[in-house]
């Protein structure tokens, strides 16, 4: 992938997934799934009541993956030997929402996975309170054995439904985090303009959410629409296959704010992985897809029935 990238270059929806698709196809290939004969060593496997996880090891790297459809794809991915790396790509540009945000004391996290970007936000601003929900307690627990995750002083973990611990939580934050892939597939309850709506009425003022979306899948142009529908300015990052978007509202950031901001939380925080390079790269759209948001506007007796469907297990 070209690493120099114009800031805030303007394209189009069709132009960034054709741009994407040999890189998507390659990386469903290595990043988002791997099999047993490619991988050194399992060292786990647990069927819990949402996933099918898989613990591998090959050489100094652990990851997680989860078993869909005869195919593993991978969730997150651990370095032994530098705690501070996040070896999947796209997890890097999911700090990007630091240099967006007015501020950076409060972040939510909704799916954890192996927890490597929540921890490595929290190793590096040890500072800030970062919460981070799993619908899966098997998740956790296997997140806290292999991927040295723990509870610690502003680093907490609950066991939920990310949806359900927004709307009873009166918290509310400077960064929403969106990652709750399992395997190929989002839970539909987390894609809908309610959900977005949820989301921006619990940021704080100048807040932002970041969004991880697989950008091969169907309903990618309907997130992007569904997002749009709901905050002001959707930006769009490349990121090792996957797309990493950042909503906010307000007036747009200008390249130049947020240069400056990333440049000055590099200076300050020393980010293994550098904001202002992953800054530099910047998409925004020209153009947004046609077609309706996604909407699930439940009856409040349909509506944790609903919930629980959206994550039963796939087979």
């Amino acid at each position: 992938m070209n690493k120099h990238l114009n800031c805030g270059a303007k394209i189009t929806i069709s132009s960034l997934v054709s741009g994407l698709a040999l890189i998507a196809f390659i990386t469903s290939l290595s990043l988002l799934f791997i099999s047993n004969a490619n991988a050194d060593q399992l060292l786990e496997s647990r069927e819990s009541s949402y996933n099918n996880i898989y613990i591998y090891k090959r050489g100094s790297i652990i990851t997680m993956t989860f078993g869909y459809n005869k195919r593993l794809y991978v969730e997150s991915e651990y370095n032994q030997e530098n705690e501070r790396e996040l070896p999947v790509v796209y997890t890097r540009y999911m700090t990007i929402g630091l240099a967006y945000a007015k501020a950076i004391d409060s972040i939510l996290e909704i799916g954890l996975g192996g927890g490597r970007t929540s921890w490595y936000i929290h190793k590096t601003l040890p500072n800030t309170s970062i919460t981070t929900v799993e619908l899966d307690p098997e998740v956790i627990s296997l997140a806290k054995k292999y991927f040295r995750i723990r509870q610690e002083n502003n680093f907490d973990v609950v066991a939920r439904d990310g949806r359900i611990y927004l709307a009873r939580n009166a918290n509310k934050y400077d960064v929403i985090l969106i990652d709750a892939y399992r395997g190929p597939f989002v839970p539909f309850h987390l894609l809908t303009k309610e959900f977005y709506s949820l989301v921006k009425s619990k940021l704080k003022p100048g807040g932002v959410t970041v969004q991880n979306i697989e950008p091969s899948t169907m309903l990618f142009d309907a997130a992007i629409v569904t997002m749009k529908s709901v905050f002001n300015n959707i930006d769009l990052f490349e990121a090792g296959g996957n797309v990493v978007t950042v909503a906010y509202d307000g007036p747009m950031r200008s390249n130049q704010q947020l240069a400056q901001k990333a440049s000055d939380l590099q200076k300050k925080y020393k980010f293994f992985h550098n904001l202002g390079d992953m800054i530099g790269e910047r998409k925004v759209l020209s153009s947004f897809p046609s077609g309706k948001p996604l909407t699930d506007d439940f009856a409040p007796v349909e509506y944790l029935k609903s919930i629980k469907k959206h994550n039963e297990k796939w087979d």
